[in-house]
């Protein structure tokens, strides 16, 4: 197999990136050290589909020094960063992704992926899953299980499970206490802001900032959003979220009404026709639209396009469309996610957490899978704990311990 990428000369860009990366994922390093004497993973191919930055890169490393034959490819096309990589074909992987493919060459580096019938997956948002189940279904049964990333691909995997679908064993990654209180929460937090800031080149201060969800990431968005001086509007479908978000200090009301008072909208709900026509023509000239959702269908481009009468790219990552009355409506990043195909992504502290439970959940799968039923599975707790240890004792923490009597009276219960 040979890599398909970009630019191989590319690589020592794409070195510093990763090396950059590693110095701030202490817990990722202490699996990269213990996996890499044992090499648990010895004799079994691993293929990666994560968004192909530095801190996926490091993941596919480590997974490669514990003695993986590990294939990696991107999860979005524009996530992939080209240097990063070359890096990573530089040191020995087979890599099929580069920046800004078509819809074509991104079916086609998935499909090249799993040309090297893996033992393991680790998927981001179920497009390798999809694939497996569909047009490469007969590469399914040599799957030992996989790993999912992310709230879409866990939706998208629970779905086939309900209907008895599921081919080989999931684990839910995306739902672990480490992952999603961290990453959901203070990862896209940070990075989207991280994205339309530095895209924009504007404030956010004193701006109505409209957040279409209140899950773990809509939380996360909605914080950063407040403490940058924004002033919040939630909009919600799920009414127990929505009077979290009212607790919260935030308004909550139905995008139509939201969309008449928004600056910057930010859809994060994984759903599909968050922000449509009936919205776009009720918006304020110079309204900014972002999505940190996995695929780019909660803002409708089509009924975008459709109502402009005119297009332009405005600055990179930023497109303008003009309506019939003259407004101009700006989409971001083309309603891709905005934290990675404009931004780095989360942070490398962040990450660091997120994956060590990647690792740690396909070490599970090799020495469980036999015992694990074609049903997405969650996470044990234990996994959590030794996550969150590490990470505490990285940063100079130490917390308590019951005591032996303490254990007794709460067993009582």
């Amino acid at each position: 197999m040979s890599s398909l990428i970009r630019d191989i000369h590319l690589a020592p860009q794409g070195h510093d990136k990763i090396n950059w990366v590693r110095e701030h994922m202490p817990v990722l390093n202490y699996l990269n050290e213990d996996l890499s004497a044992t090499k648990p993973f010895a004799g079994k191919k691993v293929v990666v589909s994560v968004h192909l930055e530095a801190k996926t890169a490091y993941l596919a490393l480590v997974m490669k020094n514990a003695g993986a034959e590990v294939v990696v490819t991107g999860s979005n096309p524009l996530s992939t960063q080209d240097d990063v990589a070359a890096a990573l074909v530089d040191s020995g992987l087979n890599v099929y992704a580069w920046y800004n493919c078509t819809a074509e060459e991104y079916d086609h580096f998935l499909n090249k992926a799993l040309d090297s019938k893996p033992d393991i997956i680790i998927d981001d948002g179920g497009d390798l899953v999809a694939l497996l189940h569909g047009e490469r279904s007969d590469l399914a049964k040599n799957i030992m299980g996989g790993c999912e990333e992310t709230t879409t691909g866990v939706l998208r995997l629970k779905a086939l499970a309900a209907e008895g679908r599921l081919k080989f064993p999931m684990m839910a990654v995306n739902d672990a206490y480490c992952k999603y209180l961290f990453d959901n929460r203070y990862g896209t937090g940070q990075s989207v802001w991280d994205g339309i800031m530095r895209t924009t080149n504007l404030t956010v201060t004193g701006k109505t900032v409209v957040v279409a969800g209140y899950g773990w990431c809509g939380k996360g968005v909605s914080m950063r959003a407040k403490g940058l001086g924004a002033n919040v509007v939630i909009a919600e479908v799920n009414p127990i979220k929505a009077a979290e978000a009212v607790f919260d200090g935030f308004r909550v009301m139905p995008m139509i009404e939201a969309a008449k008072i928004g600056d910057i909208f930010i859809t994060v709900t994984g759903c599909s026709n968050v922000i449509n026509r009936q919205h776009f023509t009720v918006m304020k000239a110079g309204a900014i639209l972002a999505n940190a959702g996995h695929f780019d269908v909660e803002v409708n481009k089509v009924d975008l396009a459709q109502i402009a009468v005119s297009t332009r790219q405005a600055r990179k990552n930023i497109e303008e469309f003009v309506m019939e009355d003259g407004r101009k409506l700006y989409l971001l990043a083309e309603g891709r996610l905005v934290n990675l195909a404009a931004g780095d992504g989360h942070p490398a502290e962040i990450m660091d957490l997120s994956f060590a439970m990647q690792v740690i959940a396909a070490l599970h799968i090799l020495q469980h899978h036999q015992e694990l039923t074609n049903q997405v599975h969650q996470v044990s707790e234990e996994f959590d704990f030794k996550v969150a240890s590490l990470k505490l004792k990285a940063m100079g923490f130490s917390i308590d311990t019951l005591t032996k009597e303490q254990e007794a009276y709460l067993a009582q219960a």
